[in-house]
């Protein structure tokens, strides 16, 4: 059987691409047009390298250290001694497929031939992510504005055979995977060090990650809202397509319709809807709230889309000019602001969620039994699934302060503005992944509640697909029990999209 492949020129690997390398293990190779310009480009450094010329990078040191000039002779350990020196990061290292996506999308701005990288060490990188070497890329480290410098050199130092790696389950030294995977080190040439370590790659991978899995947890958002507006018996005149009509937004409308569509033919909806002419914010508002974080979401996608395809290293080798520009395509303002809105967004999606659970488990508000127990008193029910939600929100709270608006100057104030970008990447995936988890929970109490708001009357054909996918893996609570595991699966069940690919299933795809 063939191994599934994905050939990069540096000018179209999409999101897609990202998932089926980073998740589902596809390998990558250059296109033959990528590998003439990096052939091309590597011509030049190598003939640039041996002349007196100053080029930044390849005849000269780095950072503040530019003015150093750097002789023929120290000029390959000049590249080495730039990765070993960098690569000093801290923390818990990077999951195997944010390093996957990692290394995918180094690999792709330097096929574009403007990096100065020789095509034996682009293919020696190739050649490690095809084996599914992973080297351990510690979170911590990077400021973002020479791009992601510390993190892509725990990355680069792999291919000298330096620190360690993930290979098939073990945390083995790198040199012993390369072994094991019959590949050898490399010897790296001018500007090679520079090449692998200057760029966008860690911020971009993990944000281009997380917008992807963002559009499935804004699909959950809607369902978990619906389900909870059934369950307390709600109005639907807010979801009217003819109040939406009058202010475009496309994420409001879709919201909207999404609700629409997962209630329609709902007998508590027809039951109750003479009730009361209107609801509470956290339903009422559901399409103006979860439809803004989808528009903020569409507008980090269309960021890291341009990112993927960038060339972010320094300097710029234009081979047809014979020229070197030094510039600042490796700083990381346009992914830090983005990141940074994409985790204000996100954050929303938990903090209105976490409202309609606290409607839910309050009796005088939910007209249900309070904390959705039959016998509350000797029970307490889900008084504190709730507080786990709230807690998420409170920490998301804080994990939402944008990153970029505080720049640390750093390599004696050359590097004088820096974009805190890595950070904001790391801020917005820990809110996705709590956001994801309040979700979950909210789920898990709306179809404990509709087990009260049911009484013989049928929900939605989208509710009824939410509530007995959740009942599939949950059962109706009737005493307390030891929640825990309970919620593991929910989250488990919103991870997997279970109760998304349900919903779709049974009323077509969500918007």
């Amino acid at each position: 059987m063939a191994k599934k492949k994905i050939t990069l020129n540096g000018l179209s690997l999409s999101l897609d691409d990202v998932v089926k390398v980073a998740r589902e293990g596809y390998e990558v190779e250059l296109s033959a047009e990528a590998a003439r310009a990096v052939g091309e480009a590597s011509s030049l450094v190598e003939k640039w390298a041996s002349s007196d010329d100053v080029v930044y990078g390849i005849t000269t040191g780095f950072g503040d250290l530019a003015s150093v000039k750097i002789s023929p002779k120290d000029r390959r350990t000049l590249q080495e001694n730039l990765l070993r020196s960098h690569a000093c990061g801290v923390g818990t290292p990077y999951p195997a497929d944010v390093t996957r996506a990692i290394m995918l999308l180094r690999i792709n701005t330097l096929s574009r031939g403007h990096s100065g990288i020789s095509l034996s060490t682009l293919n020696a990188l190739i050649d490690m992510l095809n084996a599914r070497i992973h080297p351990l890329i510690p979170s911590q480290g990077s400021v973002g504005a020479s791009g992601d410098l510390c993190p892509l050199s725990h990355l680069a130092i792999a291919l000298l055979g330096c620190g360690k790696a993930e290979y098939k389950g073990r945390i083995i030294p790198v040199r012993k995977a390369l072994a094991k995977a019959g590949l050898n080190t490399v010897l790296l040439g001018a500007k090679e060090g520079l090449a692998l370590n200057n760029g966008t790659a860690v911020m971009n991978a993990i944000g281009a990650l997380a917008v992807v899995d963002a559009e499935r947890i804004a699909k959950t958002a809607d369902i978990a809202a619906a389900m909870s507006l059934e369950a307390m018996r709600g109005v639907p005149y807010a979801y009217d397509a003819r109040t939406h009509a009058l202010r475009a937004f496309k994420g409001q409308g879709d919201v909207a319709g999404n609700i629409r569509r997962i209630i329609e033919g709902s007998e508590i909806v027809e039951r109750y809807k003479k009730d009361r002419v209107q609801d509470a914010y956290s339903l009422r508002c559901v399409p103006q709230v979860h439809g803004a974080s989808r528009d903020a979401f569409s507008y980090v996608k269309s960021v890291m889309e341009t990112e993927l395809n960038s060339v972010t290293d320094n300097p710029l080798i234009f081979p047809e000019d014979e020229e070197a520009l030094s510039g600042g395509n490796f700083h990381g303002q346009p992914l830090a602001l983005a990141l940074d809105f994409f985790g204000i967004a996100a954050a929303e999606l938990a903090s209105i969620s976490e409202r309609r659970q606290a409607r839910m488990v309050d009796g005088s508000l939910s007209e249900l039994p309070p904390f959705l127990i039959e016998d509350c008193g000797l029970n307490s029910g889900f008084m504190i699934p709730h507080y786990t939600s709230a807690a998420l929100v409170s920490e998301n709270k804080v994990l939402a302060h944008p990153s970029s608006v505080d720049s640390i100057p750093t390599s004696a104030n050359q590097e004088d503005h820096v974009s805190m970008g890595g950070y904001s990447a790391r801020k917005a995936a820990m809110i996705l992944e709590n956001t994801r988890k309040v979700l979950a929970i909210e789920m898990l109490l709306s179809a404990q509640a509709l087990n009260f708001s049911l009484l013989g009357l049928k929900p939605g054909r989208g509710t009824m697909a939410a509530h007995e996918c959740i009942r599939g893996a949950i059962p109706y609570i009737r005493k307390d029990e030891y929640l825990h595991p309970l919620i593991q699966r929910a989250v488990e069940l919103a991870e997997r999209g279970s109760v998304v690919d349900a919903v779709e299933e049974a009323i077509d795809s969500l918007a």
